[in-house]
């Protein structure tokens, strides 16, 4: 397996944090840059990297205030059209006209929005899961993702803490899980932010599936989108949806090998 190197580029709040894997011999596809879930970071893609980058350079960096990237300071400055623009930040540095992406929850809505800001640099789309919500249901993750004020008791890592557990695979170490709440630690007060900017993305996400030319492979695993990622079924321009059953929580931790070949036989069934 390929190492994962880091680096800083500069972006519209600072530095944005960046992983970069690399194939040992030339690169025969064109790059692809993961997106990752809120609010998570980078971090998630570093054994998936490890594995897709046999053939490609792999990338993934953290949104502005999460991981080690820096941010806005208020909430309001903060939406998926940032997140894509900061990916572009990434890839125009690193000379990357050309890309593949694929994109974890939230990072699905980042890809869509990267394909409508700029279609000619984007060649196909991968993701995990489409939130495609009706009103009732979006209120009801609104509620789910309510930021949890800091408190001398701990509540808010308690609860997060708790999530974690009750969403684990059996397959999956505690030293794992503990990642993951450190991921969500590491925003701090914009822990939530991420999953708020994701809500604010609705319409124009399920557009862009209608509308898109890039082909869009989305991957459903077992977890709390399912139900709603077959909806993207009825409205894709250009692509399908692939059950995953076996996939669940945890599943680029779980099942990195697997994911990375399963992104890249659809990346490479597109022509480039």
């Amino acid at each position: 397996m390929n190492a994962v190197k880091r680096l800083y580029v500069d972006g519209t709040f600072g530095q944005i944090h960046v992983r970069v894997a690399s194939p040992l011999g030339a690169a025969s596809r064109p790059p692809l840059y993961c997106l990752h879930q809120s609010p998570k970071s980078s971090l998630e893609f570093e054994d998936f990297m490890k594995h897709a980058s046999s053939d490609r350079i792999v990338v993934s960096f953290d949104y502005p205030k999460y991981g080690m990237s820096d941010g806005p300071e208020t909430e309001s400055e903060v939406s998926i059209r940032v997140y894509a623009e900061a990916a572009f930040q990434v890839a125009d540095t690193l000379g990357h006209d050309y890309i593949d992406l694929f994109g974890n929850h939230t990072g699905g809505k980042v890809a869509v929005e990267m394909a409508l800001m700029r279609p000619q640099a984007i060649h196909a789309i991968t993701m995990i899961s489409a939130a495609i919500f009706t009103q009732e249901e979006r209120k009801s993750f609104e509620d789910l993702f309510t930021p949890i004020p800091l408190d001398a008791e701990g509540t808010r890592h308690k609860v997060n803490w708790q999530r974690i557990i009750e969403r684990h695979t059996d397959n999956v170490s505690l030293e794992t899980l503990d990642r993951s709440f450190y991921m969500t630690m590491m925003a701090g007060e914009a822990y939530e932010w991420g999953h708020t900017a994701a809500f604010a993305y609705d319409i124009p996400f399920n557009e862009g599936l209608k509308t898109l030319d890039q082909r869009i492979t989305i991957f459903n695993p077992t977890d709390d989108l399912t139900f709603c990622t077959q909806r993207a079924t009825k409205i894709l321009k250009n692509g399908e949806v692939i059950e995953k059953p076996e996939w669940s929580h945890n599943l680029l931790a779980a099942f990195p090998e697997d994911i990375a070949k399963c992104v890249r036989e659809k990346l490479d069934a597109s022509p480039v």
